[in-house]
């Protein structure tokens, strides 16, 4: 899975880097984390890094606390009630340096740190949804209002989606982020289906490890010293 991940590259290099601009100020984080409001670029306006909730609410859901998918599993997406309209309509790319994951040790979980090799920014593929609260009847029948919640009730959440690991991610978890080439990130926005498909495979490019402070299990901590590698 993917449960944290990095994204404090300056503001100007992710722009050029994604040919878009940011909507809102773009605030760095050392520990991104589900339920949080992060940067994405969508199939509908690659121009523009927007910012969602990360945590996937289906536009179908009665009540927003039942749900929050923060992975969708990549073999599987097309054909889940949950993901099969987003995957066909709503494509994000969740940018990011950094991802980790956690290993079983004795005492505890040791995090690690997975990055490209020089903390290069990269692209995960994601999904992006907009849920709005259920309509509710007022009681004024077909002479008033038909009920609550408007535009600015919309939610606009997105997940991340997962597929088997690589050498590199293997050695601490059974599943990975799916980290696209740079070449893949138009393919994964705007191609059709069996392209897309395809670009959904372990990420095949360099990539290394390194154990980090546990301080990272904590998502109230956001600070530069959670990607300083530390003794395993």
């Amino acid at each position: 899975m993917c449960g944290r991940y990095s994204l404090f590259t300056p503001p100007d290099e992710i722009e050029r880097r994604f040919g878009a601009t940011f909507e809102a100020p773009f605030e760095s984080t050392y520990n991104a984390a589900p339920s949080q409001s992060l940067p994405v670029v969508t199939s509908e306006a690659p121009e523009t890094i927007q910012r969602m909730e990360w945590g996937l609410i289906p536009s179908w859901a009665e009540d927003r606390s039942e749900h929050g998918y923060i992975n969708a599993r990549a073999e599987t997406v097309e054909d889940r009630a949950s993901f099969a309209d987003a995957y066909e309509a709503r494509r994000c790319l969740v940018p990011a340096d950094g991802f980790y994951e956690w290993v079983d040790r004795e005492g505890g979980k040791q995090p690690y740190r997975v990055t490209l090799p020089a903390d290069e920014l990269f692209a995960m593929a994601g999904l992006y949804e907009r849920w709005r609260p259920p309509q509710r009847q007022t009681g004024l029948g077909e002479f008033g209002a038909s009920g609550e919640g408007g535009e600015d009730d919309v939610v606009e959440t997105f997940t991340i989606l997962t597929t088997e690991p690589n050498d590199v991610v293997a050695r601490l978890h059974h599943r990975m982020a799916v980290v696209l080439a740079p070449e893949e990130e138009s393919t994964w926005l705007a191609g059709d289906a069996d392209d897309r498909a395809a670009v959904l495979d372990p990420y095949d490019g360099p990539m290394r490890s390194y154990p980090v402070s546990t301080a990272v299990n904590s998502p109230g901590n956001d600070h530069p010293g959670l990607i300083e590698e530390v003794e395993a």
